[in-house]
């Protein structure tokens, strides 16, 4: 029998499906010098069942004959949109399945801003999933426990990258009617060794401990949003995207997973339930709801998930919408990330040099559209400090 040794290393998705589904636990997930993980087979406990193979969703994809129902969304609640990455959708079908008695899934930071798939039961909770993480996570043993919860008869909600939702439903090997699939528009995902000399750059600079990540910061606007950090001693730091040499070497996909150059998840239709995005172009299509504050794409793949999102219109303003519009200004869906000729020689030099020193050095030159924006952000930055110094001693009194 075939094991998941047989898949080029280029081609795994590090989703884990194999990992988890060993009956003899002998596959261990272990990162490379890069610090993407990779499964590892203890030979001398291997019996070459196959499982492993069987559940690699790039070996064995799924195919969907359901035909996609796209829409337009923004959440009712102004502090759930202030606070997600885009019109708030994930939210609110989360709550949904919360409010039911559900467990929800998705990718968190831990105590030390790692990115980890993680289960919350509170909506209090759920905030550790909501906006979103430009890193990889790592998957754990999250299929395991959504099989876990769906066997003793709850209700799941798990999001993750269309890879991780292909494992998990290879994993899981037969439908669950009380499971609820989402995936997302992917870029790629990022190299955490690659966050990790960011986050270690960044408190070096600042002599502070970083305590909270917020890639999406929506200020001063959803288009025009940045990376917010805040640190221990009690200060923040808000770099617009143009300025963050984090968020430039992920946009200039210099730090993406191998396997992202010619992923096998890019497809319109797919086999989870939904596929949540940002509704980039929404002013061309359906200006009015779109504020600047965050509009969703909300793509049903499922009868499912038409049934679940109906039961949620009421806290949604929201509209039927073109699918086919909305990849024009998010071709991520349909088309994987071009390869940079300097991929390797950044991913090599950031292993062992300053991180900044080679994010200056590979990351292009900011185009006209991002200068408009860095212009706007030290404007603002401008305008709160002097209000700071104008107000701020009477604010304290």
């Amino acid at each position: 029998m075939k094991t998941i040794m047989e898949l080029e290393s280029a081609r795994c998705t590090g989703c884990a499906a194999c990992a988890q589904r060993c009956p003899r636990t002998c596959i261990e997930m272990r990162r490379d010098a890069e610090g993407f993980l990779y499964p590892v087979i203890c030979r001398d406990s291997c019996v070459q069942c196959g499982l492993c193979y069987s559940v690699c969703p790039v070996i064995n994809p799924h195919n969907s004959t359901h035909a996609p129902t796209a829409y337009a969304a923004k959440c009712t609640d102004e502090e759930i949109r202030a606070n997600s990455s885009s019109g708030g959708a994930f939210t609110l079908l989360a709550e949904y399945v919360l409010d039911a008695g559900g467990v929800v899934f998705g990718a968190g930071f831990d105590e030390t801003l790692n990115v980890i798939h993680t289960a919350v039961e509170t909506k209090t909770s759920l905030g550790r999933l909501r906006g979103s993480k430009y890193v990889q996570s790592d998957i754990g043993t999250a299929y395991e426990q959504a099989k876990q919860y769906l066997d003793s008869g709850r209700m799941v909600y798990f999001s993750g990258t269309p890879c991780q939702i292909e494992g998990l439903l290879n994993f899981l090997g037969r439908p669950y009617e009380r499971l609820i699939t989402q995936d997302l528009v992917c870029h790629g995902v990022p190299s955490p060794m690659v966050w990790r000399r960011y986050l270690q750059a960044m408190q070096k600079k600042y002599r502070a401990s970083a305590k909270r990540i917020n890639f999406r910061y929506k200020v001063p606007s959803w288009r025009r949003y940045g990376l917010q950090m805040e640190f221990s001693d009690g200060g923040q730091r808000v770099n617009p995207r143009a300025d963050d040499f984090y968020m430039r070497s992920f946009l200039a996909d210099l730090c993406l997973r191998p396997s992202c150059y010619s992923c096998a998840f890019k497809k319109m239709n797919r086999a989870c339930d939904f596929t949540l995005a940002d509704f980039w172009g929404i002013q061309n299509y359906l200006p009015e709801l779109d504020d600047d504050k965050g509009t969703s794409l909300v793509v049903c793949h499922t009868p499912k998930a038409l049934a679940l999102f109906e039961r949620i219109q009421h806290r949604l303003i929201c509209a039927p919408a073109s699918l086919s519009d909305a990849v024009k200004h998010n071709t991520a869906m349909i088309q994987s990330a071009q390869r940079p000729a300097m991929r390797e020689a950044f991913m090599l030099q950031i292993q062992k040099k300053p991180f900044f020193d080679v994010a200056r050095k590979f990351c292009k030159r900011i185009s006209l559209p991002e200068r408009a924006a860095r212009k706007i952000w030290r404007t603002i930055k401008r305008l709160q400090t002097v209000a700071f110094k104008r107000f701020g001693n009477k604010d304290s009194k």
